[in-house]
C-alpha cells in the first residue's frame, strides 16, 4: 500500500520542481552523445595540447632525473605529493554526494551523482600518476612493493602507509569503477536504442542485455545499495592512510598528530564537495541543462558544505591547539613560522581566506547560494585553499631549519613542477570531455525516477509537494 510521505529534506528541493517529459528528458540529456556541440571538440584539442606538453614535462623529468625540481634535502617533498595528497581529496566527493545521499535518500542528490562519481574515478586515476611522478624513476617503485632480493632477505615494509597507499587506492578505485558502471546501465540501454552502427553495437555491449525489467531494475537497485554501504569504510580508510604518510613521521614537526585521519578526512570532503560544485556550474552553462541543474541544488551543497566546512575548521584550530598545549619546543617553533614568518604567513592567511572565511561567510546567504556563478567562483576559491593547506602541511615542517641539517636552502617548486600540476587539471578535464562525449553526465532513470515520485498533495487549502514512497 502507499502513503504520502513529506520528507523535509525533499521539500525544499521539490518546492521548485518542473514537470518535465520523458522525451523532453532523453532529448536533452543525451544531447552530447547524439549530437556533438560545437564547442566541445576545440575545446578537447586545446586540452589535448596542454595533456602532451604536460607529458612531455614529466618525459623531461624521468629523462633528466628530480635534479630538475626545486626538491633537495631537507624538502624531499613538495609540489608533487601535496598534488597527489589533493587528488585523493577530490576523489570524495563520488562516496560523499552519491552513496552517502543515495543510502539517506536525498533527493536533491539525482543530478549530481554520476558527476561526482566520475570525479571520483578520474580523481584516483590522476592521483595514482603522482607517486610514480616523484619517484623520479618510476619503474623503480616496483621495489617498494615486491620482494627483490631473497638470497639477503630484503622484503619491503608491509606496515609501511607506502604499501597500502596502492592497496586502499585501488581497492577505493575498483569500488568507484563499478559504482560508476552499475548506475550507467540503464542509460546506456537507453543509447543502445536511439544509435546506429557501431554505436549501436558499442553500447549494445555495454549495456549487458539491460531490458528494463522488474528483475533488472531491482538488482541494479540492490546493487547501487550495497556497494554505497561497502564504499564507506574505504571512504574513511583512503584519506586516513594517506595521512598517515605523514603521521607515522616522529621526527618532521607538525606530521606526529593523532588527529590527521579524521582531519584529513573532513578537508577531503569540502575540497571533493567544492569541485562538484564547479562541475556542476560548467555542465549547466556548457550543456544548457537548465531544468535538471537548479539553483537549489546549488543550494542543497552550499548548505552541506557549510556544516563540512566549519567541522574542518574545527579540525585546523585543533592542530594548532595541540602544538600550544604539548609546549615542545619544535613543534612550537614551526608553529610560529607558519604564522609569523615571510612567505609563510602570507600563504597562511590566502590559505584560510579562501578555504573557510570569504566563501563560508557568502554562504550565509541564499542570494549567494542560488547564484550560480558566485557558487562556481567561491568553490574555485575552496580549492585554492585546500591545497594550499595540503603544501603548508607538508613543506613547512621539512623545510624549517634544525641543527642537523646541512642546507638551509628553501623549497622553491621549478617551472616544471608547474607545468605537470597544470597537466593534471588539464587531463582530468579532458577525460571529463572525452567521457561526455559517450555516456550521460545526469542520470536519465534518476530524473525520470524523481518525476514518477514526486506529486502535489493537499493539506488544507495550501498545495504540498511530496514524495511517494512506498511503507511496508
Amino acid at each position: 500500500m502507499e502513503y504520502w510521505s513529506l520528507n523535509p529534506t525533499s521539500l525544499k528541493v521539490m518546492q521548485q520542481k518542473r514537470n518535465l517529459s520523458q522525451i523532453h528528458t532523453n532529448k536533452t540529456l543525451l544531447n552530447g552523445q547524439l549530437n556533438t556541440p560545437k564547442w566541445w571538440a576545440p575545446t578537447v584539442l586545446i586540452l589535448g595540447i596542454a595533456v602532451v606538453i604536460g607529458l612531455s614535462a614529466i618525459g623531461v623529468m624521468v629523462n633528466k632525473g628530480l635534479g630538475v625540481t626545486g626538491l633537495s634535502r631537507p624538502v624531499y617533498w613538495g609540489l608533487f605529493i601535496t598534488t597527489f595528497v589533493f587528488w585523493v581529496g577530490i576523489s570524495h566527493a563520488g562516496i560523499m554526494i552519491s552513496a552517502i545521499l543515495r543510502l539517506t535518500q536525498a533527493e536533491w542528490r539525482r543530478p549530481v551523482t554520476r558527476a561526482a562519481e566520475l570525479l571520483t574515478v578520474f580523481s584516483l586515476l590522476t592521483a595514482l600518476a603522482f607517486p610514480l611522478i616523484h619517484a623520479g624513476r618510476p619503474w623503480r617503485i616496483i621495489y617498494y612493493i615486491i620482494p627483490y632480493d631473497f638470497a639477503r632477505g630484503i622484503y619491503p615494509n608491509i606496515r609501511s602507509p607506502l604499501i597500502w597507499d596502492p592497496v586502499a587506492i585501488g581497492t577505493y578505485l575498483t569500488g568507484s569503477t563499478l559504482f560508476l558502471y552499475i548506475a550507467l546501465i540503464p542509460d546506456l540501454g537507453n543509447l543502445r536504442d536511439r544509435t546506429t552502427g557501431w554505436q549501436n553495437a558499442f553500447y549494445t555491449i555495454l549495456a549487458l542485455g539491460w531490458r528494463g525489467n522488474p528483475r533488472q531494475w531491482k538488482m541494479q537497485t540492490v546493487g547501487g545499495i550495497l556497494l554505497s554501504a561497502l564504499m564507506l569504510p574505504i571512504f574513511v580508510s583512503v584519506h586516513s592512510i594517506v595521512s598517515w604518510d605523514f603521521a607515522i613521521i616522529p621526527s618532521v614537526e607538525g606530521w606526529h598528530s593523532t588527529i590527521f585521519a579524521p582531519y584529513f578526512v573532513i578537508g577531503a570532503v569540502h575540497s571533493g564537495v567544492s569541485a562538484v560544485v564547479t562541475m556542476m556550474a560548467l555542465m549547466r552553462w556548457l550543456w544548457k541543462w537548465d531544468d535538471f541543474i537548479r539553483p537549489e541544488h546549488f543550494d542543497a551543497l552550499a548548505r552541506l558544505l557549510i556544516v563540512v566546512a566549519t567541522a574542518w575548521l574545527g579540525f585546523t584550530f585543533l592542530e594548532l591547539l595541540f602544538a600550544v598545549y604539548g609546549l615542545d619546543a619544535p613543534e612550537l617553533a614551526l608553529r610560529e613560522m607558519q604564522l609569523f614568518q615571510w612567505p609563510w604567513n602570507f600563504l597562511f592567511i590566502i590559505f584560510m581566506l579562501t578555504a573557510y572565511i570569504i566563501p563560508v561567510t557568502m554562504w550565509l546567504f541564499k542570494k549567494v547560494r542560488t547564484n550560480i556563478a558566485l557558487m562556481f567562483w567561491t568553490s574555485i576559491l575552496v580549492n585554492i585553499g585546500m591545497w594550499l593547506e595540503r603544501f603548508m602541511i607538508i613543506v613547512p615542517g621539512l623545510a624549517r631549519k634544525q641543527p642537523f641539517v646541512f642546507t638551509w636552502e628553501a623549497y622553491r617548486p621549478s617551472g616544471l613542477e608547474w607545468l605537470i600540476l597544470v597537466w593534471s587539471f588539464a587531463w582530468v578535464t579532458f577525460l571529463m570531455l572525452l567521457f561526455s562525449r559517450f555516456f550521460p553526465l545526469v542520470p536519465l532513470f534518476e530524473q525520470k525516477e524523481s518525476q514518477v515520485f514526486t506529486d502535489d498533495v493537499k493539506i488544507g487549502r495550501a498545495s504540498v509537494p511530496a514524495i511517494i514512497r512506498e511503507i511496508d
